[in-house]
């Protein structure tokens, strides 16, 4: 027995599916995977088959064509060909998210192109899109990918396939740039990085390992932690960004979330609120945050930050003070509104009003 690939169009209605099968099926090919790709021009069905050594390319095609399949493509394949498509699929990206550098390879990889190109710039009078043989496909870290391949010719299916593929890849630039390592006062290393789903188990260990205090101060009210509904809301914000510290164990592992800040935009300003372990308070960690996130504030054209402070939480007022920027006090009994201008927002909303 021989292993092929075989692409075919058939007419996207019932039964034509089972008319080729079944047509392959008379002369001893056994199918082992099938693919099926929705085009404007009909079902493009992709099989892996195993067929009898007597079977050739010439008696493929034919059998292809008695079983109304049109715009055939066969070819030899080999017996890596017997891996699961999806899990194919994830190895790859499982590699390009490890070696960004390898982003071509990985396309060439995916859809058996000929040749892949990568250029600086965007192809001048080019949209992305597939025609035939050339696909074009825009880098979300800047720049496009050409790709030919001879036959078969590209589907829509392929092509939302990769271009899903180079956003992966690029979000994990995108997070590897954005997590950096800071050096508290003490000497203590913690890497921060931008929240994920994926904290959501730590980040409620982080709450469990916080004294009744921290919590009232953080949520200025009950001593419960929150729910996870509301814990998973602000890890991934719709508007704003939230920042997790973690310490790290031997060999990189990561070991727990001791610290968790938040900024949430509502119209132009941003609401900041930070949560530190009890055993990492007074360390310089809350000020690292502080600041942290206060740049990004900017860097997002708020036109400023508000904090909702306790008035005897004088470990936070300290935090907020190192920031030496100006701050608007407004008391409501035992609760401080405080404001704090940003640059960068306050100069965008006067250009505006001018």
């Amino acid at each position: 027995m021989t292993l092929w690939r075989i692409r075919a169009t058939v007419n996207d209605r019932p039964g034509y599916l089972s008319v080729l099968t079944a047509s392959l099926a008379l002369r001893g090919v056994n199918i082992l995977t099938v693919q099926v790709h929705t085009t404007e021009h009909g079902a493009v069905d992709d099989f892996l088959v195993d067929a009898p050594d007597t079977l050739d390319e010439a008696g493929l095609l034919a059998a292809v064509e008695r079983g109304r399949g049109r715009n055939c493509w066969v070819s030899r394949s080999e017996a890596q060909g017997l891996a699961d498509q999806p899990t194919r699929v994830l190895g790859l990206a499982t590699r390009l998210v490890h070696d960004p550098d390898a982003t071509g390879e990985v396309l060439r990889a995916l859809l058996g192109a000929d040749e892949v190109t990568w250029r600086a710039t965007p192809v001048p009078a080019a949209r992305p899109g597939i025609d035939d043989v050339t696909m074009l496909l825009v880098d979300p870290n800047g720049g496009s990918y050409t790709l030919r391949r001879a036959e078969p010719i590209f589907t829509p299916a392929e092509y939302a396939r990769a271009q899903a593929l180079l956003e992966l890849g690029a979000t994990a630039v995108r997070r590897s740039t954005e997590q950096v390592t800071v050096v508290l006062p003490d000497g203590a290393e913690l890497t921060v990085r931008p929240a994920v789903a994926d904290d959501l188990t730590a980040v409620i260990e982080l709450h469990q390992a916080c004294s009744v205090k921290s919590r009232q101060r953080r949520y200025l009210g009950g001593a419960g932690a929150p729910s996870p509904t509301r814990l998973r809301r602000l890890l991934e914000p719709a508007r704003g960004l939230t920042l997790v510290a973690t310490t790290t164990g031997s060999g990189g592992a990561v070991e727990s979330v001791v610290a968790m800040g938040n900024l949430l935009a509502e119209g132009d300003e941003a609401e900041l609120a930070l949560l530190v372990r009890d055993d990492w308070q007074r360390r310089g960690l809350g000020s690292t945050l502080l600041r942290r996130l206060s740049r990004q504030a900017e860097a997002a054209g708020y036109a400023a930050m508000v904090l909702h402070v306790q008035a005897d939480n004088a470990p936070m007022l300290r935090t907020l003070s190192r920031l030496s920027r100006p701050t608007t006090v407004q008391r409501d009994g035992t609760l401080l509104t405080m404001t704090v201008p940003l640059a960068v927002g306050a100069a965008a909303v006067a250009e505006n009003a001018g």
